[in-house]
């Protein structure tokens, strides 16, 4: 476990007093951040989470701090690497807590750290608003863990709105019926393709190439080779950031035709577009934002100003969210008090980035984007749960 303070936003600030008398600093509040600096998934931390804790931090003290009770704290963080290892997540919140004395601890980066946390979370009592973690057990999970919330939806309305997406262009005549689907072997795609294999077959599609494959699989030309033999009208990766990039290039070297091409976390990323340019057009991903509503605008305004890069269109936005919610929670109930915090946010609707946010009886949020697709330069939401702003899906057009 590696510790590294991300940034010193919350220098101490000097408070304003007559000249020539001694300043008096403000008190600095410690936020402990814990997510992938190495490992597989640190390319995607690196581009949805710790862009954003530092946004966050800088924003709320460009406010003058934040307001608990009677006083007003300079936010500082903490921050650790978990090495994408389930095992080092735990460690670093543990030391967060006992050792740092961090106030706030926001939650990991990813479904199945996420999931590994949950328990130690849970042990100290630490609201836990998830933010990356997709997954259909949010009702166990805030049975036995009422201070966890999930934000990023369930794999069962994930894959409806990819299902509903393939009919539709199966139904225009954009595509046929048979699909080739791959997925990344943990608990995110693992989940993922166990409820897409019957929704699909339900629909009418035909399964005809389907394979897994480990985390961090370095050469993924074998599964492209395999799905273009399958002659598929449709392919469909419930993929991690470094597959995502990998199955499209070679998706690319071998012409792969098909006229829908879907794969999962980092189609949103900006750096994708830059990687395969043109090529983007029409492909489908996981997520989506209201590309166009000014609160989205405004945000990756301040995200590009703050941290000299763009946000993705999916998880970044929701990641600031989830921050959001936190910190209004915190100032509203005006204390550090956990207890009063989470039952704070069982009870309101927050206003943020990404619109309203109101969780429901299991802790879970309802509305949120499930497809979206690269059009013109953006990608832009195409399917939701009920959000607004959703534009017409397209056909694939051939690789650039």
């Amino acid at each position: 476990m590696k510790r590294r303070t991300f940034t010193r936003l919350a220098a101490l600030a000097l408070a304003a007093g007559v000249a020539g008398t001694p300043a008096m600093a403000q008190e600095v509040l410690k936020v402990g951040a814990v997510a992938p600096k190495t490992g597989p998934l640190a390319g995607g931390a690196a581009v949805s989470y710790w862009p954003n804790v530092k946004l966050w931090i800088s924003d709320v003290n460009a406010r003058g701090g934040l307001k608990v009770g009677g006083k007003t704290y300079k936010l500082e963080a903490i921050e650790y690497d978990d090495q994408t290892n389930p095992g080092e997540t735990i460690k670093a919140v543990q030391r967060l807590v006992d050792q740092d004395k961090a106030k706030i601890v926001l939650p990991p980066y990813s479904t199945g750290l996420n999931l590994a946390a949950a328990p130690i979370y849970a042990r100290y009592g630490l609201p836990m608003i998830t933010s990356t973690a997709t997954t259909d057990k949010a009702d166990a999970l805030s049975a036995q863990f009422p201070n966890v919330f999930i934000t990023l939806g369930g794999a069962k309305p994930v894959v409806q709105g990819v299902v509903d997406t393939m009919v539709k262009l199966r139904d225009r005549g954009d595509i046929g019926k048979k699909l080739a689907m791959v997925n990344v072997a943990d608990a995110f795609g693992i989940e993922l393709m166990n409820e897409a294999k019957p929704a699909f077959k339900k629909a009418g599609f035909d399964l005809v190439y389907e394979t897994s494959y480990p985390l961090g699989t370095q050469d993924l030309s074998p599964v492209m080779k395999a799905a273009k033999a399958a002659a598929p009208d449709a392919f469909i990766a419930w993929s991690y950031p470094p597959d995502t990039f990998a199955l499209t290039e070679q998706a690319i070297v071998e012409d792969l035709k098909v006229g829908a091409f879907f794969t999962a976390v980092a189609t949103a990323f900006p750096a994708y577009a830059g990687r395969f340019g043109k090529s983007v057009e029409g492909v489908l991903g996981i997520g989506g934002v209201n590309a166009d509503g000014e609160a989205f605008k405004a945000y990756a305004k301040r995200h590009e100003e703050v941290t000299g890069a763009k946000p993705d269109y999916w998880a970044s936005a929701m990641v600031y969210s989830s921050f959001q919610v936190l910190e209004k929670s915190i100032e509203a109930v005006g204390s550090f008090d956990n207890a009063a915090i989470i039952k704070h946010i069982k009870a309101t609707s927050f206003d943020t980035v990404i619109g309203p946010l109101k969780f429901d009886g299991h802790n879970n949020n309802p509305s949120f984007w499930t497809v979206g697709q690269w059009q013109g330069g953006v990608f832009k939401g195409v399917a939701s749960t009920g959000r607004d702003g959703a534009v017409d899906v397209k056909k694939k057009a051939a690789w650039k």
